[in-house]
């Protein structure tokens, strides 16, 4: 969405980059797009091996809403759920430095 958030909203009269900036700090800004793209990526595997999250529910031990929450961005999981929904997608995280 990088090019919604260079549109500006005639409501507020700013491009959103520039309310959140006002609003959230670097930290609060950098840890909301890792969680986005962590899903994100979490969305797409999922969908690329076919696999619903019902049965992401059976595989991973994760209860189905949990995982619908946490795609939907209304959860903020705990790293321990988010291994455990990972391994049966063939993913894991990966810590290196920030480019």
């Amino acid at each position: 969405m990088k090019g919604d958030s260079a549109m500006k909203n005639s409501a507020i009269g700013s491009k959103w980059s520039d309310v959140e900036k006002r609003l959230f700090t670097s930290e609060e800004i950098a840890e909301s797009n890792l969680r986005v793209a962590l899903v994100g990526e979490l969305i797409k595997a999922r969908k690329e091996q076919g696999i619903s999250q019902k049965k992401l529910e059976e595989l991973s031990g994760v209860k189905q809403p949990v995982i619908a929450r946490m795609e939907k961005g209304s959860t903020n999981p705990n790293i321990s759920t988010v291994l455990k929904v990972l391994a049966p997608l063939g993913k894991t995280l990966y810590i290196g430095d920030m480019e």
